[in-house]
């Protein structure tokens, strides 16, 4: 389910569950493919490439990507963790300007078509297709046998062509989901921000806490936030505002298992605001993640922790002081 804020992202965009119910805006149709989990530089420019295109012949600019992850269905004692959920990534593709998206169900029936077949069912289900676009690592149909120079080749005998747009690379490396996931999970912040092209965030409801945090002296806001892909536990410089846009604040957030105080079994992200706090329970906030201070470890009373505390915060006043963040 949507939260406000990715609500709020969507909603000039039209949405479809399956291809096989979408009916798409009449004229032509350019469609951009693929999992685009995260929505990175790379996935952008494929997505970009498709809707330039499609406003340059006042067409259609349309995303068609897939849920579940393959990975679910071939390898689903160790699935692929995605960067996002379906939300994030609808409210990312929304923000390229995509008139339509489409959320194609990836089952063992449609997993089994062949590369042919694949390139047909596209021309069958939108017959103004025009134009595909698609990153050059692209594989589909049966086995994976389809490359974006064969579903040209099929393309070309259907009446749309095809374009396969390049890698984009950072560091002399492509950009890549794999890639970022490994930056996340190791806290690596501003590197993930260079690959995504913005930085890493979340969005949450405010819930109600232990309010040990209060007792302590500083009060928190606790998330409830449990994305697919966790990222390193610890203590972030961080910054946050209402998930549906306004002014941000500085702020500083643990997330982690909280081992001082409780033998807790799952994450939870727990943010403390520098300045006057604007927010309560069951107000929905976005938070960007800045920069990785230190790993989360279990200390051997409260007056330690709230110590640690103490100099956490103000070392987030240091790091902010001056500092100006666009």
């Amino acid at each position: 389910m949507l939260n406000q804020g990715e609500a709020d992202g969507v909603a000039d965009m039209i949405r479809f569950s399956d291809l096989a119910l979408a009916r798409l805006p009449d004229g032509p149709v350019h469609l951009a493919i693929g999992m685009f989990d995260g929505v990175h530089r790379g996935h952008r420019a494929v997505i970009g490439a498709a809707v330039a295109s499609a406003r340059a012949e006042a067409g259609v600019g349309a995303v068609l990507t897939f849920s579940p992850h393959p990975s679910v269905l071939f390898r689903p004692a160790q699935p692929t963790r995605l960067l996002q959920t379906e939300g994030e990534k609808a409210a990312q593709i929304a923000g390229c300007g995509v008139q339509v998206l489409i959320t194609q169900p990836f089952t063992p029936e449609f997993a089994a078509r062949s590369d042919e077949e694949f390139a047909r069912w596209l021309k069958q289900a939108i017959p103004g297709l025009r134009m595909v676009y698609v990153g050059e690592n692209f594989r589909f149909g049966r086995g994976r046998t389809g490359t974006p120079a064969t579903l040209a080749v099929h393309a070309a005998q259907l009446g749309y062509a095809v374009n396969c747009v390049g890698r984009v690379e950072e560091g002399g490396a492509p950009i890549s989901s794999t890639r970022i996931r490994e930056r996340v999970e190791a806290g690596d912040m501003s590197s993930v921000a260079e690959l995504l092209g913005r930085r890493y965030s979340a969005r949450a409801r405010v819930d109600p806490g232990k309010r040990i945090g209060r007792t302590l002296g500083f009060p928190t806001l606790n998330l409830a936030w449990d994305p697919p892909l966790r990222p390193r536990l610890g203590v972030y410089f961080v910054r946050l505002r209402a998930a549906a846009g306004g002014d941000w604040q500085s702020a500083i957030a643990n997330y982690g298992l909280r081992p001082t105080v409780e033998s807790a079994v799952a994450p939870r992200l727990e943010v403390h605001v520098l300045g006057t706090c604007s927010w309560g329970e069951g107000d929905t906030v976005e938070v960007e993640w800045l920069e990785f201070v230190r790993p989360e470890r279990k200390f051997s009373g409260l007056p330690d922790l709230t110590a640690q505390i103490a100099a956490d915060v103000a070392s987030a006043r240091r790091w902010f002081a001056g500092r100006e963040i666009l």
